[in-house]
C-alpha cells in the first residue's frame, strides 16, 4: 500500500468514527421520522468521504478545474463538520451537566442551525478582502530619519484550489494604496506548485512600495516545491531572505532586515535550517534590526540573536473557533503585538486561509507597522 493509501485510509477512518458520533448523538433526538434519519446518515456518509477527497484529489487527477471544484466541496464540507463537532461535544457536556431531558431536542436541533449559521458567517469572513491593521511598533534607538517609516505586512495567501488569481490581485492593489516604505511578506503564499499556480501569483509582480518588497518560506512553500518557488518569487521581482539580510537606506539612516527560512525548514532540506544568528551575521550595530520569520515560535533564538522586532505569521489567528485555543499548544504567541524580553514580536492572523474557506472571530488582515521611538 502507497503512503497516500495509507494516509488517506486512516484520515477517513478517523473521520468515519467522528461523523459516527455526531450521528449517534444528535439523528436519534432529532424531530424526524425514519426516512430523515436516512437521509441524516446518508449525508454524514457523504461528508466522511468528501472531505478526505477534497484534501487528496490534486495527487490522483491532472484536470485542474476538477481538482479545484473536488476541493471547493471537501474544504466547505470541513468547515462544517468541525463546527458540528465542536457544538455536539458541547450539547454533550451541557446534557450531562443539566441532566434535563427538556433540552434533549431543542439542543440536538440548535447544533446544525448553529454550525450552519457558523459556517456561512465563516465562509462571508473568509472571502471578503482582508481589513487593514495599523500597528504603531515603538523601537528603542530608533534614528529620527526612521519615525514613521512603515512596513505593510502580508502572510498566509495560501493561492491554491480556493484562492485565485482575483483575489491576489484585490491585495495587490489594496497594499498598494497604503503607499508604504517597505512591503514584507512572511510565508505560505501557496498550496501548490509552479506549474499549477504561476497564472495565479502573478499579480505579486505589481506590489509596490519605495524599498521593494521582501519574503521569506513559509512550511507551506516546502511541500509546494520550494526551489521552484524560490525561482519564481524572484521572477516576481520579489526580494528573498533565506537566513541572510539586507541594509535599506532611508533619507540617511540604516535599517536591517533580515529573514529566516521557516522553523521547519531542515525536516525538508538541512542546509536550510532556520538560523536568527546567520541572518544577522556582519549587520551594523547601531541600525534597528528586524526580522521576518514564519512562524512565532522563532522569537526565542532571534530575541538571543538581537532583533528588535520580529514578523510573523502561520496561525491564521486560528481562523475559526476552538482553533485559537489549540495554536498555543505549538506557538507562544497567536495573533497580535507582544513583547519577548526587549524585541517586540507581531503575529498576523494573515491575509489569505487555510482549509475550510472559513474565518470566525479571527479576521484575515493586510497589517501596516508604523514605527516609532520608544518614549
Amino acid at each position: 500500500m502507497s503512503r497516500l493509501s495509507r494516509f488517506a485510509l486512516t484520515v477517513t477512518s478517523i473521520l468515519a468514527g467522528l461523523h459516527g458520533y455526531i450521528g449517534w448523538r444528535l439523528l436519534p433526538a432529532l424531530p424526524m421520522g425514519a426516512s430523515g434519519r436516512i437521509v441524516g446518515v446518508s449525508l454524514l456518509a457523504l461528508s466522511t468521504l468528501l472531505i478526505p477527497l477534497g484534501m487528496l484529489v490534486r495527487f490522483i487527477t491532472r484536470h485542474q478545474a476538477l481538482a479545484d471544484r473536488a476541493t471547493w466541496v471537501g474544504s466547505l464540507l470541513m468547515g462544517l463538520f468541525s463546527s458540528m463537532l465542536v457544538l455536539t461535544l458541547a450539547r454533550d457536556i451541557v446534557l450531562a451537566l443539566a441532566a434535563g431531558p427538556a433540552l434533549v431536542v431543542p439542543s440536538a436541533v440548535l447544533v446544525p442551525v448553529l454550525a450552519m449559521l457558523i459556517t456561512a458567517i465563516g465562509y462571508v469572513n473568509a472571502r471578503s478582502l482582508p481589513r487593514v491593521v495599523e500597528v504603531d511598533i515603538p523601537l528603542a534607538g530608533l534614528p529620527r530619519a526612521l519615525a514613521g517609516f512603515t512596513i505593510v505586512q502580508i502572510s498566509d495567501i495560501h493561492v491554491g484550489p480556493t484562492i485565485k488569481r482575483d483575489y491576489v490581485q484585490a491585495i495587490v492593489d489594496r497594499v498598494n494604496a497604503l503607499h508604504a516604505d517597505l512591503i514584507a511578506i512572511t510565508g505560505d503564499v501557496v498550496d501548490g506548485t509552479v506549474a499549477q499556480l504561476g497564472a495565479d501569483t502573478a499579480p505579486l509582480a505589481g506590489l509596490t512600495s519605495r524599498h521593494g518588497s521582501y519574503v521569506v518560506t513559509g512550511n507551506h512553500e516546502y511541500y509546494s516545491g520550494v526551489a521552484e518557488w524560490w525561482a519564481e518569487f524572484a521572477r516576481l521581482g520579489l526580494h528573498g531572505l533565506m537566513n541572510e539580510h539586507v541594509l535599506i537606506e532611508h533619507d540617511g539612516a540604516r535599517l536591517v532586515l533580515a529573514g529566516v527560512a521557516d522553523y521547519s525548514a531542515h525536516a525538508f532540506d538541512p542546509a536550510q535550517r532556520s538560523n536568527p544568528v546567520k541572518a544577522l551575521a556582519g549587520a551594523p550595530a547601531n541600525a534597528p534590526r528586524i526580522l521576518l520569520a514564519h512562524q512565532p515560535r522563532s522569537a526565542a533564538g532571534a530575541d538571543a540573536a538581537g532583533f528588535d522586532l520580529q514578523l510573523s505569521g502561520h496561525t491564521h489567528g486560528g481562523q475559526f473557533w476552538p482553533w485559537p485555543l489549540l495554536v498555543r499548544l505549538q506557538q507562544p504567541y497567536t495573533a497580535g503585538l507582544h513583547r519577548l524580553n526587549r524585541m517586540w514580536i507581531y503575529t498576523s492572523c494573515g491575509t489569505g486561509y487555510w482549509g475550510p474557506p472559513k474565518r470566525f472571530g479571527a479576521p484575515a488582515e493586510i497589517t501596516r507597522i508604523r514605527l516609532l521611538p520608544e518614549d
